[in-house]
């Protein structure tokens, strides 16, 4: 596909973020200036001591979790594919007098437009990293983008919750007879449906209503790529980066299996309603640039 991806995604972003807008509840924002997204609430233990550092959020979207980062202290510039929603983050920002720079870049392109500067965090959020074809050069940029001691924060969607479809089951299961709790015929179950592994080929899809609210999407066009944890992992590594952290979450911060899952308002994540241990909904992985090369 080339590049291509990155106009028919541009466009998708492009449609969702007045949308989200409306949706995300910016007013909080606004009227509190400690309010915290609850994806930064939930990733702020394993984040640690921020407050100092200069700071690159990629894939920011429409800055909430930017500006949630900026409340715990660093200097934060955002970066983002979709220019809408980059004027978004910026409005945002300067409705709470917030010092937030804001770029308009991919990922791939993101070193040189914030002119090589380097940074002491990267830091990816949720469904981010499934709009890139190839995580491997991903974790280049990454590098690329970190200086010596700096280090990278990437909480996303797990890649077995990518593969993942809500589907109703059919048949009787022989082994249900001696474990009772497996679905049973006319109940929804979580089936590995889509790709695991990344793939050159990448999936299109086509939905007309965004994860955020009912309203319709004008380019619901989009292309994204699932990559396993091995291949995330295997591209830290191979950039040069030494891992530090990975740890795997029951629960993710919106409802991809609707009528299958449960919200949690204690940490604003829902989780499998049946079973919740059946299903990686996320993960967290750190690591750091060292000083010398390993």
């Amino acid at each position: 596909m080339d590049d291509a991806y990155l106009a028919i995604n541009q466009a998708n972003w492009d449609s969702r973020a007045p949308l989200h807008a409306r949706a995300y509840g910016l007013a909080r924002y606004v009227d509190d200036a400690q309010a915290l997204s609850d994806v930064v609430r939930f990733d702020r233990p394993r984040l640690g001591d921020v407050s100092g550092l200069d700071a690159v959020h990629l894939q920011c979207h429409i800055g909430t979790d930017t500006l949630s980062l900026h409340r715990l202290g660093p200097r934060m510039t955002g970066v983002d594919l979709s220019g809408i929603s980059i004027d978004h983050a910026r409005e945002l920002a300067e409705r709470v007098g917030a010092d937030i720079t804001y770029v308009q870049s991919d990922v791939y392109s993101a070193p040189a437009a914030l002119g090589n500067h380097t940074y002491d965090l990267v830091y990816t959020g949720i469904g981010a990293i499934c709009w890139l074809p190839d995580i491997a050069r991903w974790g280049r940029t990454v590098a690329e983008l970190l200086r010596p001691g700096g280090r990278l924060f990437i909480r996303d969607m797990h890649p077995v919750l990518n593969a993942c479809l809500a589907m109703t089951v059919a048949d009787e299961h022989p082994d249900r007879s001696q474990q009772p709790w497996i679905s049973r015929p006319g109940h929804v179950t979580i089936a590995l449906e889509l790709p695991y592994w990344e793939r050159s080929q990448p999936l299109e899809w086509n939905d007309g209503v965004t994860y955020a609210g009912t309203e319709i999407v004008s380019s619901p066009r989009s292309v994204e790529w699932n990559h396993s944890l091995s291949e995330i992992v295997s591209a830290v590594l191979d950039a040069g980066l030494r891992l530090t952290t990975l740890v795997e979450h029951d629960s993710v911060p919106f409802e991809p299996f609707r009528g299958a899952m449960t919200f949690d308002a204690d940490t604003g994540e829902y989780r499998l309603s049946e079973r919740p241990w059946r299903l990686p909904a996320t993960f967290t992985l750190t690591a750091v640039k060292d000083q010398q090369p390993q």
